[in-house]
């Protein structure tokens, strides 16, 4: 043999050794289909296995969060309430921890998996009393997977790089940041104070939100729903300007106070105080949760209403509900199916609904506590399962309309337009044409 032939018959043997060596080192990885179950790595069937999940990684203290009946909360590093939500992607996380590939099944050292030192740990209790402690190293090269291992078990795995930024939980990820704990659909009454004022809110006969000081009066429940939609979501900002407990409190301290939140439901009465820091932001005292806390969304503002600004201007509360009855100055049409009747005469729908509809939007310019002027217009709605009845009575004067309900000691005082387009609606309501008929005809 040619000496140039043996040369290249020897590269070519070490050429194969080198591919051989490698794929020995780095198998192919297996693309048969495997059976979803041998894949995981923690033998979970359902949220309710897990009772316990403790996560340690570098750089931020060990939490542990418990489950008791169907609740989770924070145990470590100290007692507090846990972020449902929170804990349950984590069970999420474990229920999809699978593996990809065996790497190695007797690693002689971790040290190039990065498992000698983890980036996270993973300690999975279950109801059965087992507990699982799952390892993730470093990223593969290509940075699509995770080295991991179970303790106890020698193989290498790699898992989707998604496992592990599952577990890449903080107590702060993981508490719960609401600085109120009431149950929304429990509230019997709250309160707001701010600006010397206090305005208080309780829920009548019919589970309506009223004022109820500093003087009993009709609420806007979109305004009221909307401030306890604000309060149940009143939130801790755990961002930087939290990482000091003594600068937040101070800053707490030093603000202007904005106001006092106090919120009862079937369980108790919690209160929330905020101020106002020099640079804009606000700072929050909660009795449900010590210490104090720079505030997340848009509650602070809140407090800058009046009560007038909580008062419900509508003169009618039926809203999109449709009336079974209308009584306008003593002529009841009553509504049978899709057709509005005074005795055995049926009236024109569309007219009818047409005042209605003027009803429906009618809304008052302001509000006083003294009525004037003679009575011009009665008019009555009934509405609801409960046949709920409303009665407003107009009065005009020479400077305005006036109107008031029964059992209000508001006066509404009315747009002589909006009222002089109510009359309009109420002239124009005739009598039910058959079609194809004239009137002469019917």
């Amino acid at each position: 043999m040619k000496k140039g032939g043996l040369l290249t018959a020897v590269a070519v043997l070490a050429i194969l050794g080198a591919i051989i060596w490698w794929t020995n080192k780095h198998p192919a990885a297996d693309t048969t289909k495997k059976d979803a179950t041998t894949q995981k790595l923690v033998p979970l069937t359902g949220a309710a296995d897990v009772t316990a999940i403790a996560i340690t990684q570098p750089g931020s203290d060990p939490v542990t969060i418990t489950q008791t009946a169907g609740k989770w909360q924070v145990t470590k590093p100290a007692q507090l309430p846990a972020d449902q939500d929170a804990a349950n992607m984590l069970i999420s996380s474990i229920q999809t921890l699978t593996w990809d590939r065996v790497i190695d099944e007797h690693p002689a050292s971790l040290d190039g998996y990065g498992l000698a030192t983890p980036k996270i740990e993973a300690d999975i209790t279950l109801k059965n009393g087992k507990t699982y402690k799952v390892l993730w190293g470093s990223d593969t090269p290509a940075g699509t997977n995770t080295y991991a291992k179970l303790e106890g078990d020698p193989k290498v795995y790699t898992t989707p790089i998604y496992t592990k930024t599952g577990f890449e939980k903080n107590l702060n990820d993981l508490r719960d940041k609401h600085l109120l704990d009431f149950d929304q659909d429990k509230m019997t009454s709250f309160t707001i104070t701010a600006k010397n004022a206090t305005v208080e809110f309780g829920k009548n006969a019919q589970g309506d939100w009223q004022i109820t000081k500093p003087k009993p009066s009709r609420a806007d429940g979109t305004q009221v729903d909307d401030l306890v939609r604000k309060l149940k979501d009143a939130r801790m900002d755990l961002g930087t300007a939290n990482a000091d407990e003594a600068a937040t409190a101070k800053e707490f301290a030093s603000g202007e106070k904005v106001g006092v939140a106090t919120v009862t439901d079937n369980s108790g009465t919690e209160t929330l105080e905020i101020h106002k820091s020099k640079n804009g932001s606000y700072y929050a005292k909660s009795s449900a949760v010590p210490g104090f806390y720079k505030l997340a969304g848009e509650i602070g503002d809140s407090f800058g209403k009046s009560p007038e600004d909580y008062r419900n201007k509508k003169l009618f509360d039926f809203g999109f509900m449709d009336p079974t009855r209308l009584d306008i100055n003593g002529k009841g049409y009553l509504k049978s199916n899709d057709r509005w009747i005074v005795g055995s005469a049926q009236f024109d729908a569309p007219s009818v609904q047409g005042v209605v509809d003027k009803l429906r939007d009618l809304a008052a310019t302001g509000l006083t506590d003294k009525i004037a002027g003679t009575p011009a217009l009665v008019i009555a709605v009934t509405y609801g399962d409960k046949n709920r009845l409303e009665k407003v009575t107009f009065n005009r004067n020479a400077e305005a309309w006036l109107a008031q309900r029964d059992g209000d000691p508001t006066v509404y005082t009315l747009d002589p337009k909006n009222v002089d387009e109510l009359q309009k609606a109420i002239a124009a309501i005739k009598p039910y044409q058959a079609p194809g008929k004239t009137p002469a005809q019917k």
